[in-house]
């Protein structure tokens, strides 16, 4: 096995995005699979190691990277050190950061006899599900999608009206991290650069538009984005491949830290029906 860490990759926007790969060296060209982490993530969160190493046995070649505005440094790149860059991210900042990648995967001289440049699928978790569909849908690099646990709509996230007025006022407003204890600032840019872009950043538009294969797996003990947003998801694309993970909460009954030397069942699921779908 394969594993090439914390890459650094320039970004479109002063920042570095730190890249990891896992493969087997067989000399012969392997799908890309690139997976984007959510909101309050990181590509090192949890499980996500031993998801990579799931992959890159069923054959794929794994990417994963943090958001160059999630928080992490290259010193650090777990948990949030640099709370600044994370007030400054937004949508369009993380979609350009996927072009990045994408960019980099397939324009890559080193891994030339690894990968299968026509074979590049997206896994988007939570936040990220918007990301990889609106990527997937304006990308013509990307043959497959994925969501885990994606949400449907990202204006009913961005502000209530009351919240509105006083977050302008501030500049900025916290959220609490409940693992970290964190105050996390979200600068009023976030709002800004959301209506500056709204069309495009209408999941529903993309999710109508995709012509290629698209997988949604959702957990149906999710209480942080509720199992009727990937309802919504597979009606607005009924081509797509709908699975419900039993018992699965938001982050497949894993955390961070992942101690044990395995998945969770839930997380294992929901791998196995990912790799069965890029497989097809």
């Amino acid at each position: 096995m394969n594993r090439i860490k914390n890459s650094v990759l320039q970004g479109k926007h002063n920042k570095p995005i730190l890249v990891d790969v896992f493969y087997k060296e067989t000399k012969q060209p392997k799908p890309v699979v690139i997976f984007c982490h959510g909101y309050k993530g990181f590509k090192d969160w949890g499980a996500w190691n031993l998801m990579a190493k799931s992959f890159a046995d069923a054959g794929f070649f794994f990417v994963k990277f943090n958001f160059s505005h999630n928080g992490g440094t290259i010193e650090q790149p777990i948990d949030f050190p640099d709370l600044k860059a994370f007030g400054n991210n937004n949508y369009t900042k993380e979609l350009d950061d996927l072009e990045t990648v994408i960019d980099w995967v397939s324009n890559s001289k080193s891994f030339t006899n690894e990968i299968d440049f026509n074979q590049l699928s997206l896994i988007g978790h939570s936040r990220a599900g918007g990301i990889v569909t609106i990527k997937a849908e304006e990308d013509k690099r990307v043959s497959k999608v994925i969501t885990l646990a994606g949400v449907c709509d990202y204006k009913k996230r961005t502000a209530t009206t009351g919240e509105l007025e006083q977050w302008k006022n501030d500049g900025v407003k916290y959220v609490q991290n409940g693992r970290t204890k964190q105050q996390m600032p979200h600068y009023y840019q976030f709002f800004e650069d959301f209506e500056k872009n709204k069309i495009r950043l209408t999941i529903k538009r993309a999710v109508q538009n995709l012509s290629i294969p698209y997988l949604i797996i959702h957990g149906d003990s999710d209480t942080s984005v509720f199992i009727n947003e990937a309802e919504s998801l597979h009606q607005w694309n009924p081509n797509s491949r709908f699975e419900i993970i039993e018992n699965a909460n938001h982050v497949f009954n894993t955390s961070h830290p992942w101690t044990a030397k395995k998945l969770s069942k839930e997380l294992e699921a929901a791998i196995n029906y990912s790799i069965s779908f890029l497989k097809i």
